[in-house]
C-alpha cells in the first residue's frame, strides 16, 4: 500500500486527538464515550454531551452522505445486540471508563490505571477475534 492510503486514517487519528484534547483543555473533562454518555443521562453536562453524543451519531452519517462507501451489516439479532449493549455498559463501569477514555487520553496522560484498562482491552479483544476465528 502507498502512503496515501493511510492518509484518511491519519486524518482521523488527528481530528481525534485535537478533539479530546481540547475537551480536556477547554472544560477539564475527559472524552471518554461512556462518562459523558452516562453524565447525559444523569442530566448533568447536558449542553456538552448532547453535542458530542450528536456528533458521532450524525459524523458516519455525513461522511456517508459525501462518500460513497460501503452499507456495513451485522449478523446479528436485535436481542444480541442488545445484551452485547448492555454488557459493554457493564464493563465500562467495572473497568472505570472505556476504550475512548482510556485508550486516547488515559494513555496520552501515562495515567497507569489506562495503560493497564488498555492492555486488557486489546488482550481480550484478541483472544475473542482469535477464539471467534477458530469458532467458524
Amino acid at each position: 500500500m502507498t502512503l496515501a492510503a493511510y492518509l484518511p486514517a491519519l486524518a482521523g487519528g488527528l481530528l481525534l486527538g485535537v478533539a479530546v484534547s481540547l475537551l480536556l483543555l477547554v472544560n477539564g473533562r475527559i472524552a471518554g464515550i461512556s462518562g459523558i454518555f452516562g453524565r447525559l443521562l444523569g442530566g448533568q453536562q447536558v449542553g456538552t454531551g448532547l453535542v458530542f453524543v450528536l456528533g458521532l451519531v450524525l459524523g458516519p452519517l455525513l461522511v456517508r452522505g459525501l462518500h460513497d462507501l460501503p452499507q456495513p451489516t451485522v449478523n446479528a439479532t436485535w436481542p444480541t445486540v442488545l445484551l452485547a449493549g448492555l454488557l459493554v455498559g457493564f464493563g465500562t463501569r467495572l473497568g472505570s471508563g472505556c476504550t475512548s477514555g482510556h485508550g486516547i487520553l488515559g494513555v496520552a496522560r501515562g495515567s497507569r490505571r489506562s495503560l493497564a484498562a488498555t492492555a486488557v482491552f486489546l488482550l481480550l479483544g484478541l483472544a475473542t477475534a482469535t477464539l471467534g476465528g477458530l469458532l467458524r
